[in-house]
């Protein structure tokens, strides 16, 4: 077990939103759960956008301009990872299963890093899988994450790569091979998804050894499942990732009341391990990002 472990904290996601009276979805709101969830212990925040009047899952510059703003006014140490994960989601049509449905929504490599390359946040994710997903298939074939791993990367941003179910680690290393993602990348298991890596002790195992050696990585579990995977992934020397996007709950029948409960919560199960939490600046050098 490592003796530093960082906290990630995702404040708002793109699922549906939950039913919970503060959920963030205006920029205001998101940008001071972010804060709030830095203020209680997390390292690094992990953002989405959303539309300010409806909370529908939003892809407008100009959204991710203003939360990335806030945050930056009054807190320029917390290491914002922005999501390019919007824009890989095709859904099949009724009539034919060779044209898309409504709902599908597919986005050119420029179009997915609009937001990266304008801003230049710390870190963005880079999700990787081609699977069942959100009711659609999310696709991300090699052409596209080999042009988007090479953008990122030369806008001086780090990519995270998320697992999303074992043939993601393959790609991975093709990927890693051929130079589309730095040897230094670290890696987020998303477990508990319906068609990916179940939620199981087995399963976090199995992705950390998929890895190289050394790699930093967070392992996550969706709803019900997220704090038990944040313990595990602690165990095996990960960091942990917690947040309203993962689950508004801190356990069955306990409505956390911000994402900061959340993160709150995640501290103490590293300091309860016997581990110590460690600050952005200390997150900053453990990824071999800018201090």
């Amino acid at each position: 077990m490592a003796g530093k472990l960082f906290v990630t904290c995702a404040v708002t996601g793109s699922s549906p939103m939950p039913a919970h009276p503060n959920f963030p979805f205006r920029p205001d709101h998101v940008a001071a759960e972010a804060l709030a969830a830095a203020e209680a212990g997390a390292a690094i925040i992990h953002l989405h956008v959303r539309d300010r009047e409806t909370g529908d899952p939003s892809q407008a510059l100009d959204d991710y301009r203003e939360v990335v703003g806030l945050i930056r006014a009054k807190n320029n140490e917390v290491i914002l990872n922005v999501t390019t994960g919007p824009g890989c989601t095709w859904m099949q049509g009724d009539e034919d299963p060779a044209v898309c449905g409504p709902g599908t929504l597919m986005f050119t490599a420029e179009r997915r890093l609009e937001h990266i390359l304008d801003l230049k946040p710390d870190m963005c994710t880079l999700d990787i899988c081609t699977m069942q997903l959100w009711g659609g298939v999310a696709i991300n074939l090699d052409p596209m994450i080999t042009k988007m791993g090479h953008m990122i990367q030369d806008a001086g941003v780090l990519p995270e790569i998320e697992c999303f179910e074992a043939g993601d680690f393959v790609f991975a290393d093709d990927l890693m091979a051929k130079g589309a993602i730095p040897k230094n990348v670290p890696f987020t298991f998303v477990l508990g998804t319906k068609y990916g890596l179940p939620a199981t002790t087995e399963a976090m195992l199995y992705s950390r050894n998929q890895i190289p050696r050394g790699a930093q990585f967070t392992g996550f579990g969706v709803s019900r499942h997220s704090f038990p995977m944040a313990a595990q992934s602690a165990l095996l020397g990960g960091n942990i990732r917690v947040g309203f996007e993962d689950t508004i709950y801190l356990r069955k029948g306990r409505m956390a009341q911000d994402n900061a409960d959340l993160v709150r919560w995640g501290v103490e199960i590293i300091e309860r391990i016997g581990a110590d939490v460690a600050s952005a600046g200390e997150a900053r050098a453990m990824l071999g990002l800018k201090q």
